[in-house]
């Protein structure tokens, strides 16, 4: 897949060259103005182009044609958990994304040669089987709080971050507009809680702002369409409707299609099935399997999925399967959906149940760090449940948790999970009435 890093090189060329015009003397806003019309021009222009004739997926928006395109699937397990079990997997779900994250925020964005020297330079083991030791640059402040608090030692809750933020958001919107809730209500909630967002949801906040409703939200000056953004959402929606992985996908839908389209919507409705069946089956590769089943067929996401399976059934190797995924995707931004995608489902199958080697494969895969392990974590703990993960990794938490919500920015876990199966029978209650 052919990508235009090589045009920055000709982009910043131009740049130099009136630089020097300008610094020699010379008049530069004729210039400069006809270039800044000339990439409006072109961005209009790319937008309205379509796909070649033989393109060979199939990559609806709306959720009557995504569903029409959808392979057979369960749409809805079975369940046969107590309250206990019920209340421990969630809480596991939570703690297990807690931890991936807290794990992949120090070395977010950076590629597998420099996490694994990184490791390296600090004595650590590689695959990891600690907190980092240090942070490549520990005077940033990762959101509201200092990024020390990802450092092992330091960690005594889960600091903030947009991975865990919008699982705490999605929790909200549950609660206050219940699972009728519409994609207008999701925009209601951001502008609402978010003090600010990045990328797709950036885009998506500043078009509530003025006023556009969902999904022409996703639609106006929006080039992350398929980047990571709504992926890091699917959580909530999984947690709310155990084993209704079809009602979960749709959830997954209303949520996404405010701020993503296409690849990007179909990342949020796959991990968020594929999180729903994890409540009820016994291994990761179950639960991918049956995410499968609610996006559509002829999709890359779809693609992406069954072709990072293939590799891992024929490679039984880690590193080789990093290479073909390295690869296929190179020069893919580091936050796009699908790259991320493929080093989740890959650190999911080679863990071979093992929570804490499934959350240190995805953080050493590199790229979106702290959202492919929290994604890891979040289906391995719901998997395995709270009881069963390694208390290194989550007693530190101390089961506090804080975002950067607007009024919501402290938390237990513990009631976090509570409230979870709160909105879960709420769920199942009025879904059944309605079907009645």
């Amino acid at each position: 897949m052919p990508y235009f890093g090589d045009m920055i090189k000709d982009v910043e060329e131009l740049q130099l060259w009136m630089d020097l015009a300008k610094e020699q003397g010379a008049d530069l806003e004729p210039v400069e103005a006809e270039v800044r019309q000339f990439i409006k021009e072109m961005q209009k222009k790319v937008q309205k182009l379509q796909p070649k004739p033989d393109y060979p997926y199939e990559e609806p928006d709306s959720l009557d044609e995504i569903k029409a395109l959808r392979p057979d699937g369960p749409r809805k397990i079975p369940l046969s958990l107590t309250e206990e079990d019920l209340y421990d997997k969630i809480l596991g779900a939570w703690l297990g994304r807690s931890a991936g994250c807290v794990l992949g925020v120090p070395i977010e964005g950076r590629d597998r040669w420099f996490i694994e020297s990184w490791a390296k330079k600090l004595g650590q083991p590689y695959p990891l089987n600690e907190y980092w030791a240090d942070y490549p640059d520990v005077s940033r402040i990762h959101y509201s709080e200092p990024v020390d608090c990802h450092i092992k030692g330091k960690i005594d809750h889960v600091a903030p971050d947009d991975d865990l933020a919008y699982t705490v958001l999605g929790l909200l919107i549950l609660e206050e507009y219940g699972p009728n809730f519409t994609s207008e209500n999701v925009g209601q909630a951001w502008v609402k809680y978010l003090p600010m967002a990045c990328t797709a949801e950036h885009v998506a906040l500043e078009n509530l702002k003025k006023g556009l409703i969902p999904p022409r939200t996703a639609l106006v000056d929006n080039p992350y369409t398929e980047w990571i953004g709504a992926d890091i959402r699917s959580d909530p929606w999984g947690y709310a409707a155990p084993g209704w992985p079809e009602l979960v996908a749709e959830f997954a839908y209303r949520d996404a299609c405010v701020s993503h389209t296409k690849n990007g919507i179909y990342g949020e409705m796959f991990f968020s099935a594929a999180i729903a069946a994890a409540f009820a089956v016994q291994n990761p590769l179950e639960a991918l399997l049956i995410g499968l089943t609610e996006i559509p067929a002829k999709s890359r996401m779809a693609e992406t999925v069954t072709e990072t399976i293939d590799w891992v059934n024929k490679d039984k190797d880690w590193d080789k399967t990093w290479h073909r995924i390295d690869e296929k995707y190179r020069g893919m931004h580091v936050v796009h959906t699908l790259n991320n995608a493929a080093l989740t489902i890959a650190a999911l199958l080679y863990s071979d149940g093992d929570f804490e080697r499934a959350i240190a494969l995805a953080v050493m895969g590199g790229l979106d760090t702290d959202c492919t392990a929290a994604t890891t974590g979040s289906i391995m703990g719901a998997i395995l449940g709270a009881k069963n993960l390694p208390a290194r990794w989550i007693e530190p938490f101390n089961d506090r948790l804080t975002t950067y919500l607007i009024g919501h920015e402290e938390h237990k876990v513990s009631d976090l999970a509570r409230r979870t199966i709160k909105v879960a029978r709420l769920v199942e209650s009025v879904k059944c009435k309605a079907q009645s």
